[in-house]
């Protein structure tokens, strides 16, 4: 099936290995050629900087294996659009350039920071801490845009590259400090990113010791909002104007038309198989999304079908 073939097969070794260096066609710093500084290791402060620090100089100093899987899932593409200079790290998948720009990182999710009295997620400053530190002082960076260039909040979409080729992106889901989450038409990357954080998955690395850990449903709070990852068995699959549904067995205590449904719209069928959804029915998936109210639900809107498992 289509459905696990994106999750579960790894097919994209000559798509996304190129272990050279990338080269620019446009550049608005002076800086932009020049090879970014390695800044000397500084003593931790924080449970955070030190988690970061051991993470990084394990993947760095770790076994060759461990090493040649890295290099071979670095995502590298030859030609870059745009050089920029990094004035903020945001978080850990957001960037502002010194021009005031906003540069979103295509293809990951990370924990998100506290904002507005709001705690911040485990993990979020760790993951934040390593993209500072995979920057350095001379932060110009390279910015491969995919087919949609910016998001409905204006920010840059792109695949960000430092100036040895490294991927950033890879980096961090190789850390375990992102989960990888494919929103189209932006899709590049997929097969790539999803080696990455199969790496992690497997060696039970930062979130997914139990961050990002499958939720069943019946445990999922009726308050949850944000990224969420769920696991759970598909009652039925239902169909309106706009959307196909996969309606997940109810909660206890949930009534008529409440619980957790995830929702395929229309326009994003072309990137599922309709049949397919609809042999859902019965089976125990695992999704992954941003869960939002409708009505008395919890809705998980879905874009593609590389952000559902089906499992045992």
């Amino acid at each position: 099936m289509l459905i696990r073939a994106y999750r579960n097969t790894v097919q994209a070794c000559n798509f996304c290995c190129n272990s050279g260096k990338w080269h620019s066609t446009t550049t608005n710093s002076p800086t932009a050629n020049s090879s970014i500084k390695k800044t000397s290791k500084k003593r931790a402060s924080s449970q955070d900087a030190l988690f970061v620090c051991l993470l990084f100089c394990f993947i760095v100093a770790g076994s060759p294996t461990l090493a040649a899987q890295t290099e071979q899932t670095n995502c590298a593409v030859g030609t870059i659009a745009e050089t920029v200079t990094v004035s903020q790290v945001v978080d850990g998948d957001t960037l502002r350039l010194r021009d005031g720009r906003l540069v979103r990182l295509i293809g990951i999710n990370t924990p998100e920071i506290g904002r507005e009295g709001r705690p911040s997620e485990p993990l979020a400053k760790a993951a934040r801490k390593a993209l500072q530190t995979l920057l350095g002082k001379a932060a110009t960076v390279g910015l491969r845009f995919d087919r949609e260039k910016q998001d409905r909040y204006g920010r840059l979409l792109a695949h960000v590259y430092l100036s040895d080729g490294t991927n950033i992106e890879v980096a961090l889901l190789t850390a375990g400090l992102a989960a990888q989450i494919v929103v189209p038409p932006n899709v590049m990357q997929i097969e790539c990113y999803q080696m990455a954080e199969n790496s992690a998955r497997k060696a039970g690395k930062g979130v997914w010791q139990n961050v990002y850990r499958p939720v069943p449903v019946k445990e999922v709070p009726r308050n949850a909002r944000g990224f969420h990852i769920i696991r759970g068995r598909v009652l039925q699959v239902g169909e309106s104007r706009r959307s196909v549904w996969l309606n997940f067995q109810p909660r206890p205590r949930d009534g008529p038309r409440e619980g957790v449904a995830v929702r395929i719209a229309r326009t994003d069928l072309e990137w599922f198989g309709h049949r397919q959804l609809h042999s859902l029915r019965g089976k125990n998936i695992i999704v992954r999304g941003w869960l939002s109210p409708y009505k008395k639900q919890q809705v998980m809107r879905l874009r593609h079908p590389a952000s559902i498992e089906i499992v045992p």
